[in-house]
């Protein structure tokens, strides 16, 4: 019962939230698809032109990389743990995770190819959205 309500009340929070994928607002990443966010989070697309790209994900507990996961990569927690045990070893790593907005916000805008998502109430004018989406 304590989980059904929780969820609910995730839910609720949630709904209607809007997101954005983002990078430094200089970039030369254009904007993406969600199937080009998916490859680029699974790390089976590495470049965009010249640029490395550096994929960063928020804490597993945290509300928005759950929406992320969920909508974007169209995987479970579980299948997403399956699929990156797979591919440690094939000597591949998941994107790096960070705790918080503020922590991916700093390093995108530090770190030339890094992409990260976030709300899209936290975006500013230092950043280039790609693709956004909103939790319905």
């Amino acid at each position: 019962m304590k989980k059904v309500l929780l969820l609910l009340f995730f839910s609720f929070f949630l709904y209607g939230q809007k997101f954005a994928v983002v990078t430094k607002v200089n970039s030369t990443i254009p904007s993406l698809s969600k199937a080009k966010v998916k490859m680029i989070f699974l790390k089976k697309q590495k470049m965009s032109g010249d640029t490395v790209l550096i994929p960063i994900n928020l804490s597993p507990s945290n509300k928005v990389r759950k929406s992320f996961e969920h909508t974007i990569l169209g995987m479970s927690r579980n299948r997403l743990k399956s699929f990156w045990t797979k591919e440690h070893y094939l000597g591949h790593r998941p994107p790096l995770t960070m705790k918080s907005f503020k922590s991916v916000l700093s390093f995108i805008k530090k770190i030339d190819g890094s992409i990260g998502y976030v709300p899209l109430s936290e975006v500013n004018k230092e950043f280039k959205i790609l693709y956004k989406w909103e939790e319905q």
